[in-house]
């Protein structure tokens, strides 16, 4: 018998204005964005600064962080005082700030108990010959300090190539910094601690420049970290899926789907991203049927049963790792 309360959760997306933002997002996306430069879709978050709304089902209306307060059995009865992930994607019409993100340990003694940020990025689109910054040259925490002092930018931060399809893993420590003309789904674990090397010298709103957060960065940033020269994918493809990204905190896959595909469960939630194509998808236990393409993001609970996806797609999916994963 078909269970509502065990059907996908679809839920309302949170977007964030950003002074690097652009429109994309509704012009590629068809979301409906409020007016200025729109950088961020938060599409799964039970973040305190973007919890999302479900927008339809047995849990209309319900807050994402309420269901994982008051029903942890749609989680698999995971433990934990916060939901994990967090899915967003980010339209970069100008650079973003140079940054580093913690770990969890300095994150929860310096950043009132935060998680850390431990993240990964899939190209959704990109400029010709848009690059990407991940990593920096610095040995120690004397040298960067004095590269940054001088500005030695050029010296500093290691560029990549960015193409439609590559895909980065972007550990904490990690010196980052996404460039114009770049769209990225991104998945991270659920926090938004972000620190500051450097901001071009821009303004904010209020005239000032954005702080900058050098110790902190000092104190983080990875100094045996060796940077990568390509996003290229070249994990094998199994029966349509590649996996991406497998870490402490998530494991991310590619999946794609032509003609009609099952996804068993093997997890305690899956998040689900479709990023090109269109068609449908169930969850056995609900059997209910939805129409799903590019740009619709859903939350697979426990229990839900075998995913049966319909049409072409290509999706990109995120889950916490268990004992066999």
């Amino acid at each position: 018998m078909a269970d509502s309360t065990l059907d996908l959760i679809f839920s309302e997306p949170i977007f964030h204005e950003k002074i690097w933002g652009g429109r994309k997002l509704a012009d590629d996306f068809g979301y409906q964005i409020p007016d200025g430069p729109i950088g961020e879709c938060w599409a799964i978050s039970a973040h305190p600064n973007g919890d999302c709304v479900v927008a339809e089902g047995a849990w209309a209306g319900k807050h994402l962080s309420e269901l994982w307060d008051e029903h942890r059995e749609l989680f698999g009865g995971l433990e934990g005082d916060r939901f994990p992930l967090l899915v967003k994607i980010i339209d970069a019409k100008d650079n973003l700030s140079v940054q580093v993100h913690p770990d969890d340990a300095y994150a929860a003694e310096h950043e009132n108990g935060s998680l850390g940020k431990r993240e990964c990025w899939y190209v959704l689109g990109a400029d010709p010959d848009t690059k990407i910054v991940i990593g920096q040259r610095a040995h120690d925490r004397a040298e960067l300090a004095t590269m940054i002092e001088e500005g030695r930018w050029d010296d500093m931060l290691n560029e990549v190539p960015c193409r439609v399809g590559d895909f980065f893993p972007i550990e904490p420590g990690t010196v980052h910094a996404i460039q114009g003309g770049t769209l990225i789904l991104e998945t991270q674990q659920s926090s938004d601690v972000t620190y500051r090397v450097y901001d071009y010298d821009r303004v904010g709103d209020d005239g000032k420049p954005r702080p900058l957060h050098i110790e902190q960065s000092l104190d983080v940033v990875d100094y045996a970290a060796e940077a990568p020269t390509s996003g290229e994918v070249t994990a094998p493809e199994v029966d349509g899926v590649t996996e991406l990204m497998a870490c402490p905190n998530f494991v991310v896959d590619r999946v794609r789907v032509a003609g009609e595909k099952s996804v068993g469960e093997e997890w305690p939630f899956l998040c689900v991203s479709v990023i090109e194509g269109a068609g449908t998808v169930r969850a056995a236990a609900a059997d209910v049927e939805h129409k799903i393409a590019r740009g619709t993001h859903f939350l697979a609970p426990s229990g839900c049963g075998e995913l049966l996806f319909s049409g072409e797609m290509t999706l990109v999916t995120s889950r916490v790792p268990t004992e066999d994963a």
